[in-house]
């Protein structure tokens, strides 16, 4: 009889080993399993920004908004042109960027796959300049793109399977379409974009991507340390142990960061203004010394 269990429980890796595909995410070159399409997630990203939209207020700060949206837009391209120049073409189709700032006195911000991200006016206290704001939103891209959701998804499924044992081994023989099995699976999860708690490493991972990000927009990348500071200041310092949260300690937040940040530097190319000037000519005035 165990010789039987074990038989089964090594076909169930066997299957989920050969379901999904294997992404690679960029810049960190992680290799990751994704048992759940772009096209499955992407829908129910879709689906989930548009409800939230319709109860959430958007910010009447047009001042506010406007920086949302022109930080965001500058990160977007920034990414954009990066994806397209290292061959990743097939990937951008999958973004829609789009960037709105809610009236909520939180000090947060998401995104959801796809590149809808939400701010709250909250953060905004905090954030204090653009280029801080640039570090808070290029580390909710980096988690579109490095495809954390479909990641966290993909694991959740896989312990589903785990946990169904022999049932599942039969439930995926007996289906022609697997992407239905998936489906339903993804389903019973009772999947909520907005409660989906990334693992430290998807949260360091994003750190890291949103720090070359931000320098790839233009933006310095060294005010992250100022501001995950007054981040830290601003939540109170809770004393919650690090290994029982799903995010880094503020302490190896920053000191990750700091590690970084080299790396970061060498993307960093300042915006540059050019400004024109009226010339103006000046007359000089001599005066003759009486003798």
């Amino acid at each position: 009889m165990k010789k039987v269990k074990f038989f089964i429980m090594s076909m169930v890796a066997v299957l989920l080993v050969s379901c999904g595909t294997t992404n690679t995410v960029p810049i960190t070159g992680r290799k990751q399993r994704l048992m759940v399409s772009d096209g499955e997630v992407l829908t129910l990203s879709t689906q989930q920004y548009q409800e939230f939209m319709k109860s959430a207020k958007l910010s009447t700060n047009a001042t506010n908004t406007a920086m949302v949206k022109r930080v965001g837009t500058n990160l977007a391209n920034a990414v954009v042109n990066f994806l397209n120049e290292n061959g990743m073409q097939n990937d951008v189709q999958n973004y829609q960027w789009t960037f709105n700032l809610v009236a909520d006195n939180q000090a947060n911000a998401w995104c959801m796959p796809g590149g809808l991200i939400v701010v709250y006016e909250g953060l905004l206290p905090i954030t204090k300049d653009e280029a801080s704001l640039a570090i808070v939103l290029g580390h909710e891209i980096a988690h579109a793109v490095a495809r954390h959701s479909a990641e966290q998804m993909s694991k959740q499924i896989q312990q589903q399977y785990g946990v169904q044992g022999a049932g599942v081994l039969a439930s995926i023989l007996g289906v022609g379409d697997n992407t239905i099995a998936l489906g339903q699976a993804a389903a019973a999860q009772g999947l909520s974009f907005l409660n989906l708690k990334y693992s430290r490493d998807n949260e360091n991972e994003a750190d890291h991507l949103g720090l070359i990000f931000a320098a790839m927009a233009g933006y310095d990348p060294s005010v992250a340390v100022s501001f995950w500071e007054r981040m830290s200041a601003a939540s109170g310092n809770k004393s919650t142990a690090e290994f029982l949260s799903d995010h880094p300690s503020d302490a190896t937040r920053i000191k990750n960061i700091q590690g970084w940040l080299p790396e970061a530097q060498k993307y960093y190319k300042p915006k540059t203004t050019t400004t024109t000037t009226k010339k103006t000519t000046t007359k000089k005035t001599t005066t003759k010394k009486k003798k």
